[in-house]
């Protein structure tokens, strides 16, 4: 099978043939149909995070497509079944918080694209407990990017339990930061973008953000408090220490910055403002397979739709350096 291969960080990926997989009792065979290019493939090809990624690697972890083989092991998956393999590949299930519908904690679980190859090929193995069917009305092209950027933002914003009427900021309008903007605002939610891009907020105004401010031309905290007393919740998918400055600084008294992006750079926290005003800083990443199906269900019942440009996996190192220049709007996806 064809596969795009990182061999060395930071060096481009060569499309190659590679071996189809083997199938394990619990596994199952999925032919690629179409694929998320998520800015993690990128830390993944450039050794970026602590945890490096295994040598040779094969990215990907918004891979759809359809089952051709299924293990001894797995009942509830048949050929034919149209699937997606997210980034929680496997977890042990039975540490505490697999016991506890945490399992994207897990110490054990294993990530496609990183620990295990992922999707960049025309062929993914994937373990069938963890898969997530896709439902009828959603191409594999629409669905690909819900298995990280939708489920990661749906995730987020419920970590951030803004209610239905309560401001929330987005910071940064990019593939994680536009389907934020409309699981927010499918939730009830009202919304300021933020963004150092103009074109990325007029999409987000496009897609039903109430305010955006551009922080290049005034900082957003200040704009975020005088305009609207500040945010239930900041969402922070961008990776610049600024941005979490700035949407650390736009929550109201009581409210909660999330973060989502993983900035290089380490953040100072006031201590005394955020005991003094309780505000909450959590983490969130990604969901369990149960966000997962809730992601996919409101764009399957047509409140959330990615903006999509295609691309083949021969292109996928002009497709990377697009995404590192910032030049991406919404989420590119690989057809095949």
């Amino acid at each position: 099978m064809k596969a795009a291969v990182v061999h060395e960080f930071r060096k481009d990926l060569t499309v190659e043939n590679v071996p189809i997989p083997a199938v394990g009792e619990t596994d199952v065979l999925v032919k690629i149909h179409a694929c998320g290019v998520c800015h993690t493939d990128l830390h993944a090809a450039h050794g970026d995070w602590p945890v490096k990624p295994k040598l040779p690697l094969i990215p990907g972890h918004e891979g759809v497509g359809e089952v051709i083989k299924v293990g001894n092991g797995i009942k509830h998956l048949k050929p034919g079944d149209r699937v997606g393999i997210p980034w929680l590949y496997s977890a042990c299930g039975y540490c505490e918080y697999c016991l506890s519908g945490r399992e994207t904690l897990c110490l054990n679980q294993h990530n496609a694209g990183y620990s295990i190859d992922g999707a960049y090929a025309e062929y993914c193995v994937a373990d069938g407990r963890y898969t997530v069917k896709i439902p009828d009305n959603l191409s594999y092209v629409e669905a690909a990017p819900l298995f990280c950027a939708g489920v990661t933002t749906y995730k987020a914003l419920k970590v951030g339990e803004a209610k239905p009427g309560e401001w929330v900021a987005i910071y940064g309008i990019g593939g994680l930061g536009h389907v934020a903007v409309q699981y927010a605002k499918a939730m009830g939610n009202k919304v300021v973008a933020v963004d150092t891009f103009d074109d990325k907020l007029a999409l987000a105004k496009e897609l039903g953000a109430d305010l955006v401010i551009n922080p290049k031309t005034e900082d957003s905290a200040v704009f975020i408090q005088r305009e609207i007393g500040g945010v239930q919740a900041s969402i922070c998918t961008a990776v610049s220490k600024r941005a979490f400055d700035e949407a650390y600084r736009a929550v109201k008294r009581g409210g909660k910055c999330v973060a989502v992006g993983l900035p290089p750079e380490m953040i100072e926290v006031p201590i005394f403002d955020t005991v003094l005003n309780g505000v909450s800083i959590t983490g969130s990443i990604v969901g369990t397979r149960k966000d997962l199906e809730e992601a996919l269900q409101f764009a399957a019942d047509g409140k959330v739709k990615t903006t999509i440009t295609t691309a083949k996996l021969e292109d996928i190192n002009e497709v990377f350096k697009d995404l590192e220049e910032g030049k991406v709007n919404g989420r590119m996806v690989l057809t095949f």
